[in-house]
């Protein structure tokens, strides 16, 4: 049977064509604000009101108040996985209404990341690179009618030219003068070999299932030629201070162990953790994460010495 509107059809396609071309990026957000209240729905709501296309993801909103580190950890963890061209705004800005800087990142990755320069894109900058960096000019990236609020940031600023971003509305060159001088960058310790022993901290924990994790990447891990089945001596301390030490196994997965055994494995970022079989690690062991905690990793007495 013929179709009895070939126009229509043609003109589908075109417009189906044009309508993927104007795809907006997808906009990320991260904050602590919670969901509780309105916060978080205004920061969408003034990017909608900027592009009614945009895709719009949540990252996480329920971040420790405050936490700067937990903020950088958790988009370090989540930003590989996006598109190129993908923009992150991402508020933990206990110094709103500052001095501090409001700006906008742009890696080798070709990721873009709105925030205070506050140390929260510490993570991201080593792990993709940085392009460049512009600080955000105020007087001409803020919602309208919003120049008497010193408190809202995250929806008069960051959201606002986070969508502008997103859906082409302005380039990354009209955000504002290139920074002079590097970001606002959060100190820590990397993760390093120390003869047989890794040495490394635990920026984070699974915060559902209590796994501890640690910034030992599986290179590094290489370095001591383990093998599965393999046990390991793990020490975890906070300041100095040992908090657990015990003998766990190198498996590969948490059902390789019985229920509410100890494991050591690598994690879906591929960095050694550890953790219990149905259970939780960091409450059994009374163990957190962030600057102070740090973590010794060598193989069990009786182990074999690490290959050539």
């Amino acid at each position: 049977m013929k179709n009895p509107c070939p126009r229509l059809s043609i003109w589908a396609l075109i417009l189906c064509a044009t309508a993927s071309l104007c795809l907006a990026s997808p906009l990320v957000i991260q904050t602590d604000f919670g969901t509780r209240d309105g916060a978080v729905a205004a920061m969408k709501g003034v990017a909608v009101g900027i592009d009614a296309r945009l895709p719009i993801y949540d990252l996480s909103h329920e971040n420790t108040p405050y936490d700067i580190w937990e903020a950088a950890y958790r988009l370090r963890q989540t930003a590989p996985y996006w598109p190129t061209g993908t923009v992150f705004v991402s508020v933990v800005d206990p110094g709103v209404g500052t001095e501090r800087k409001a700006i906008v990142l742009q890696t080798k990755s070709g990721h873009f990341f709105v925030s205070p320069d506050n140390g929260t894109l510490t993570l991201v900058a080593e792990l993709l690179g940085v392009s460049a960096v512009r600080e955000i000019d105020i007087k001409n990236h803020r919602l309208p009618g919003s120049e008497r609020s010193a408190t809202f940031h995250g929806r008069d600023l960051f959201a606002y030219t986070g969508a502008r971003l997103a859906s082409g509305a302005i380039t990354f060159a009209d955000i504002g003068p290139e920074l002079t001088g590097d970001l606002v960058r959060l100190p820590h310790e990397k993760a390093r070999i120390e003869g047989e022993t890794l040495v490394g901290g635990i920026p984070a924990l699974d915060v559902r299932y209590g796994n501890v994790w640690t910034d030992i990447d599986e290179t590094l891990f290489a370095a001591l030629h383990p093998q599965l089945g393999e046990r390991f001596n793990v020490t975890i301390s906070r300041a100095g201070k040992p908090v657990f030490n015990g003998e766990l196994p190198y498996v590969r997965t948490f059902g390789d162990v019985p229920e509410g055994q100890p494991l050591l494995y690598l994690n879906g970022l591929m960095c050694v953790s550890f953790a219990l079989n149905l259970g939780s690690f960091a409450e059994a062991h009374a163990i957190a994460c962030g600057g102070d905690w740090s973590v010794r990793i060598e193989r069990a007495p009786g182990a074999p010495a690490s290959h050539p």
